[in-house]
């Protein structure tokens, strides 16, 4: 049996079909991870941060943890790894969130959303980018935000916010001189702006199988259609909530999101709207591409039948004058005759140089 061969754009599979069922029979706010990305331990990675001076360094979580030296405006907690659930009942602890915050943070199965509570925001996100491979990967992610303080939750070290921790490097950049709320914002900002990549590398899978569908498409291409489309589906799925995320933050009357950072979030906003629309108009061409490629093939197998049946009509003629002269009845004039033979084959030549030439004259060949 001939395998298929594999398309050089896919989805890194990061999580099994369903998992819910883990959570069957316990109580809500129940700390219990859902996904498959396994880490023996949570990690969490501090960046504090004022106008003056930044400091890095990687905590251990624990029972207790003494935050007290830290004189900077901003502290910017990484926890990487979810599935470590002690730490993540620690850190819940310790950071004063709501029960139901945390078992929506470890369930990798989540929607994109926003919670507004009295002391912080939560929001949950898919952080979509691309590998080394071509291969777009989804990650898990959750953001809260708290009076100068920001938590990132993530499922594994690699993420797209380099370009944030690049900036909080240089002194003069805007992202020192504000605080958590602006950070917030930098965050999901930079999120965002990966979507953009992601829908170029779709736009790009799109024209190659539309070009092989016009030059040369293979069974093979039907299987690359049916998975793109997949992937612009869950694309979708991940990406779409996104646009009226942005829009409750810029809504909300929350005292932890300053009115200058709403101008920024009204910026990712227009963002979310375009990458929308181009969402849509992907879908419609992929779905497009399907209905490509089968009017491609009838319109082949319409040029082969035109082929034989142009074939079968010359030969059909010639076939009726063949029959009756190889009926070989004793009073047929002809059958005596010394050029007999030759005069047939003459015939039966003129005939099929006439069709060819009505053929060629009505474009049919």
């Amino acid at each position: 049996m001939k395998k298929q061969k594999k398309s050089r754009f896919q989805f890194i599979k990061t999580s099994p079909k369903s998992q819910r069922s883990i959570k069957l029979g316990k109580a809500p706010g129940t700390v219990t991870y859902i996904g498959q990305r396994k880490e023996e331990k949570s990690r969490l990675v501090l960046i504090a941060y004022d106008d003056k001076e930044i400091l890095r360094q990687e905590l251990e979580i624990g029972e207790k943890m003494d935050l007290s030296g830290l004189t900077q405006e901003t502290l910017w907690f990484t926890v990487i790894g979810l599935s470590d659930e002690i730490s993540m009942r620690q850190l819940a602890s310790l950071s004063g969130l709501n029960p139901l915050v945390m078992e929506d943070i470890v369930n990798t199965e989540s929607r994109p959303k926003v919670e507004e509570y009295e002391d912080h925001i939560f929001v949950i996100l898919k952080m979509l980018y691309l590998n080394g491979s071509d291969q777009i990967v989804k990650e898990h992610m959750a953001l809260v935000l708290k009076e100068g303080r920001v938590f990132l939750y993530q499922e594994i070290e690699d993420d797209v916010f380099e370009g944030v921790r690049e900036r909080l490097e240089q002194h003069s950049g805007r992202i020192r001189s504000r605080g958590g709320d602006y950070l917030f914002f930098a965050l999901i900002d930079a999120v965002v702006d990966n979507y953009f990549m992601v829908l170029d590398a779709l736009e790009s899978k799109l024209d190659q199988l539309e070009q092989v569908i016009y030059t040369d498409p293979k069974p093979e291409t039907v299987y690359e259609i049916q998975q793109l489309r997949n992937d612009i589906l869950k694309v979708r799925k991940w990406m779409a909530p996104v646009r009226e995320l942005v829009s409750r933050l810029i809504e909300t009357d929350s005292h932890l999101i300053s009115k200058d950072t709403r101008i920024f979030l009204r910026d990712i906003l227009d963002h979310t709207i375009e990458i929308n629309e181009t969402l849509h108009i992907q879908r419609e061409m992929a779905f497009g591409l399907m209905e490509l490629y089968m009017s491609h093939v009838s319109n082949k197998m319409n040029q082969v039948m035109k082929v034989l049946t142009i074939m079968a009509t010359i030969f059909i003629p010639l076939t009726f004058i063949a029959g009756i002269y190889g009926m070989n009845f004793k009073n047929m004039p002809e059958l005596d005759w010394q050029y007999g033979y030759y005069a047939i084959l003459g015939v039966m030549f003129f005939v099929f140089i006439l069709l060819i030439v009505y053929f060629k004259r009505k474009d049919w060949l």
